[in-house]
């Protein structure tokens, strides 16, 4: 008797092959936002040509200049790229928004001026398009950072981790890459910092899109990094929560209610052994313990209704 497609595991259901095949020769955009990297992205504008036009697809370079100074808009000139500057300084993040509303590609590659980032990657991140909506380069190398950042990131990935049930290895990547029709739904979530990637991976994995890590190899960055680790981080810790709370909030008011509960306890259990008493300190916990798992409750009802009520509007466009 021949077996269902379901259990066998070397046959792929027809959708997912018919997916990955519809990808296979897609076009391709590449966004780079820059601010005073003259030193790195003529060359890596260079690598990129060379290797892009290897590939067999239609592609294009977008170079988003976010109020540079340093003369960059004339060292790209004639390279047969795309140029689109900002009147100012507006934010990575907001250079990222300006080169996903100009992409023409069914693929957005997503990457540093920086010099950090092996155009090289590129085809075997874009190969996986298609079976996942977004295939994110992790860094194996330690980020080629402080040992405080190194740490910092660390506790990100944790937390993500925690609040998406997936196991997230690198949460603050810059080098990704995703499908244009998905990235532009999120588009109105992405920060105009430089956390528009912890926003990103966030928003896609508590949506339920597909999404794959694959390791590369960074090199050293070339000029002085524009991220402050005290500031950022906490905006990072910010967004983290911020997207919990919009997407899956009782992941964040359940601990809190249980911490509540637990405190009450002990109180009342002290109390008890040492005078046999009840006190109100004993109450007031075990209600905000209560009042934490309610409000919990509600948001996570409202997030689910907000995400089916997209969804819905999702089907409709398409």
């Amino acid at each position: 008797m021949r077996l269902p497609i379901a259990s066998n595991p070397n046959v792929q259901p027809v959708s997912a092959i018919t997916q990955e095949q519809d990808y296979d020769n897609a076009s391709v955009s590449v966004i780079i936002p820059v601010h005073d990297e003259v030193c790195s992205v003529p060359e890596l504008v260079d690598d990129l040509t060379a290797l892009l036009k290897r590939l067999d697809r239609p592609w294009e370079i977008l170079v988003i200049n976010d109020g540079s100074t340093d003369g960059i808009v004339e060292a790209l000139y004639n390279k047969g790229i795309r140029v689109i500057s900002h009147p100012y300084k507006m934010g990575n993040g907001a250079a990222i928004k300006t080169g996903i509303r100009h992409a023409l590609g069914k693929i957005v590659v997503m990457m540093d001026g920086d010099g950090q980032h092996n155009p090289h990657d590129i085809p075997r991140l874009i190969s996986q398009i298609g079976f996942y909506d977004m295939v994110v380069g992790a860094r194996s190398n330690g980020f080629r950072q402080n040992k405080h950042r190194v740490l910092a990131n660390i506790i990100f990935n944790w937390l993500a981790s925690y609040i998406t049930n997936f196991r997230v290895k690198d949460l603050t990547s810059g080098f990704r890459v995703v499908k244009t029709n998905i990235l532009k739904r999120y588009l109105y979530l992405l920060p105009n910092t430089f956390s528009y990637p912890t926003t990103l991976t966030l928003s896609l994995l508590r949506s339920g899109h597909s999404l794959k890590f694959e390791p590369i190899q960074t090199s050293t960055r070339l000029g002085k990094s524009k991220i402050r680790l005290f500031s950022d981080g906490i905006r990072f810790l910010v967004i983290i929560f911020k997207i919990a709370t919009f997407f899956s909030p009782l992941k964040i008011f359940l601990p809190f209610s249980w911490l509540f509960f637990a405190m009450g306890l002990a109180n009342y259990s002290y109390t008890y052994y040492m005078s046999y008493q009840f006190t109100s300190m004993s109450l007031l916990m075990f209600v905000a313990g209560f009042l934490f798992f309610l409000l919990g409750l509600i948001s996570e009802q409202i997030a689910q209704l907000r995400l089916d009520r997209t969804e819905e509007e999702d089907v409709k466009v398409d």
